[in-house]
């Protein structure tokens, strides 16, 4: 169970495009619209038509393939309508008939009384599962909103955090200006899909590619560079976190930190970067992002050059050296 839920009228509403659309509409029990999904699953209920009830999850959205269609009309020929009262007294969300299939009258009438809305769509069961099940993952998962300006540079996700003023919309603009991305400006709405994927966009999608330069006030990336430079959502693979230098920090001179951030239960790759006048900050991210496509194809740099200190120290160059050093002394 999911603690969100929308309506089935929120489900139609969708505006959903391409080989994202569902292809449906309403064609029966309009009055049960209101009705909510609150389990981002499917139902073909195949069993429950025969009789078997224990294990009914009437609570899920119930497709109707040419399967079930035939054994309607199998259970209407025979007269035992009772077995499609029994089905549609529970208090399920919607009945979903695919391939276009128009159900009897009965079914529509008695759907009316018991005010299930019942849905059609063309498109055949596999693929509108599919579909659908992808659409819930969207809608069902966990999500929240951060300030930050999220970028994608070279392929990478990169989300740029860190106190206000510190300068990451100004970093963004010039990694734009270098050809990469802007996926949003200032705040940034992540959610997790699949258990393990990090998605984000910008929270509000009207605006979510301005950007608010302090001197310059606000402008519009997508009319200034084109719709080349932006991006509608992105995986953050990497989160950047900018701060003032402080003399004082540790900050990591190798690369095998390690480091990491905590996203809504997700591991990302977190890099700290000091900020401080004559710091190229986008050529650095920018080699960041690098070294992280890098490391998807098996090639760590730190570890790479800790191998290469090892094979050098054992090495009789390195002994001679050390050797020599003892003598000066």
């Amino acid at each position: 169970m999911s603690d969100k839920s929308i309506t089935v009228l929120d489900l139609l509403d969708l505006d959903l495009k391409g080989h994202n659309s569902l292809e449906l509409h309403c064609i029966a029990g309009r009055a049960g619209l209101a009705r909510e999904l609150t389990v981002s699953d499917i139902n073909r209920p195949g069993l429950a038509l025969c009789g078997f009830y224990e294990a009914f999850s009437f609570e899920r959205v119930q497709l109707f393939g040419r399967g079930e269609v035939a054994y309607l009309e199998k259970l209407e020929a025979e007269g035992n309508v009772d077995a499609i009262k029994t089905f549609l007294s529970y208090h399920m969300p919607c009945v979903v008939f695919s391939h276009s299939i128009n159900p009897s009258e009965f079914f529509v009438s008695l759907a009316e009384s018991e005010e299930i809305p019942i849905l059609q769509t063309s498109l055949d069961s596999t693929e509108f599962s599919q579909r659908l099940l992808r659409v819930f993952s969207e809608l069902f998962a966990p999500k929240k909103t951060m300030h930050g300006v999220f970028v994608e540079v070279y392929g990478v996700g990169i989300l740029l955090t860190g106190s206000s003023g510190v300068g990451k919309s100004e970093t963004a603009l010039e990694l734009v200006e270098r050809g990469h991305r802007l996926v949003a400006d200032d705040i940034v709405e992540i959610r997790c899909v699949n258990g393990n994927t990090i998605l984000g966009q910008g929270a509000n999608k009207l605006i979510s590619h301005h950007m608010e330069i302090r001197g310059l006030g606000i402008i519009d990336i997508s009319q200034l560079y084109g719709v080349g430079a932006i991006r509608e959502q992105k995986e953050v693979q990497i989160v950047v976190k900018l701060e003032s230098w402080d003399q004082n920090k540790i900050y990591d001179r190798i690369g095998n930190g390690g480091l990491t951030v905590d996203l809504l239960g997700v591991k990302i790759p977190l890099i700290e970067i000091p900020v401080k006048p004559g710091r190229n900050l986008p050529i650095i991210i920018e080699a960041a992002a690098m070294n992280e496509r890098l490391k998807s194809m098996g090639y760590f740099s730190a570890k790479e050059f800790n191998k290469n200190i090892l094979r050098w120290i054992e090495t009789s160059e390195a002994q001679r050296a050390y050797n020599s050093s003892e003598d000066l002394y």
